[in-house]
């Protein structure tokens, strides 16, 4: 029987990685693969959420005032400890804590890298068994070395980014992360428990046929992109129109496809939410980084997501991401409005 061709490991992928770099301490890789067993540990508890107590609303609302889920507390309680042991990671910051937390070990406070994160995004999802995911981001620290990591170091626009990702629990795990060496996707291969290189140097499509938005709201949103909706439900044979509408309410699931695919996620601001709903620092700009390492472009209708220098730890803004023509077009919609 012929042997099957090798997989590769995250660890090995990673391993590889860091020898291109010969100032590379390793850090950076051992974050990663301590962030792929946290979401282990999540994808186990999410595959049996139906059989235990760990479906429902766990009673109280995060910082932004949203109801948390109990799979979100233990998703974000996992991470955190997880990262808090590696002893590579300064500290964290969530989209479920006021406030970021430094790590004030001796080996944390020499650590270089932080880490942003939403523990569980899209779980309002989780009690339909829909697709839920993690994202995550990863800078390194402005701060000094030796000393507990401030908030500096969590206030970085997304152009300094080291490497961001997400992991997406559904009919199968999967972990998509990118540096500035490309995107790569990791299937979890469930008989070895591994993180099993599936989709190499992954490209967003310039151009794209789907388009996702809650298009429910459309009352409430502005001119220009109410305008590109209507665009993209026009039937012209000649550019291949109308657009499919697919919406799964979960960024992970919907950027999931629209990378794969091609396309547009649009999670505009509107009457009830001027500023925007997702965050810049736990979904846009890492969602954002690894779109465009893959070809594809990120921008709030006027600039792009990467530039914005955030004055908040929970700031929210719009965003339209994925094929970067696609991304342009709602642009020019939006400023001729």
């Amino acid at each position: 029987m012929k042997p099957q061709r090798k997989l590769m490991t995250l660890d090995e992928f990673t391993i590889q990685e860091t020898r291109k770099f010969k100032q590379a301490t390793g850090e950076l890789s051992s974050i990663l693969r301590d962030i792929g067993l946290a979401c282990k540990m999540i994808n186990k508890q999410v595959n049996k959420a139906g059989l235990v107590d760990i479906l429902g609303k766990h009673g109280a609302t995060n910082v932004q005032g949203e109801e948390q889920m109990k799979l979100d507390i233990y998703a974000d309680t996992i991470l955190i400890d997880v990262l808090k042991s590696s002893t590579d990671c300064a500290g964290v910051a969530s989209e479920e804590n006021d406030d970021f937390i430094a790590f004030d070990d001796p080996y944390s406070k020499n650590s270089k890298y932080v880490v942003l994160f939403d523990p569980l995004d899209g779980s309002s999802n989780i009690d339909v068994n829909a697709s839920i995911g993690t994202i995550f981001a990863i800078y390194k620290r402005v701060s000094k070395l030796g000393e507990a990591c401030v908030e500096a170091d969590f206030m970085q626009s997304g152009k300094n980014l080291m490497a961001s990702g997400y992991v997406i629990y559904g009919s199968s795990t999967m972990m998509v992360y990118a540096t500035k060496l490309g995107v790569n996707g990791f299937t979890l291969e469930p008989s070895i428990g591994e993180w099993c290189l599936s989709h190499p140097n992954l490209k967003c499509p310039e151009d794209g046929k789907i388009y996702s938005i809650n298009q429910g709201n459309s009352a409430k949103y502005d001119g220009g992109i109410k305008a590109f909706m209507d665009y993209c439900m026009d039937t012209n044979k000649e550019e291949g129109r109308p657009y499919s509408l697919r919406y799964i309410g979960s960024m992970v699931a919907d950027l999931h496809r629209t990378l794969i695919k091609g396309g547009i996620f649009m999670y505009p601001a509107d009457s009830k939410s001027p500023n925007g709903k997702l965050r810049l620092l736990y979904e846009c700009n890492p969602m954002s980084f690894i779109v465009e390492m893959a070809g594809g472009f990120a921008s709030d209708g006027m600039q792009r997501i990467l530039t914005i220098e955030p004055n908040a730890l929970h700031q929210r803004v719009p965003i339209f991401i994925g094929s970067k023509n696609m991304v342009k077009k709602v642009e020019a919609y939006i400023a001729n409005a």
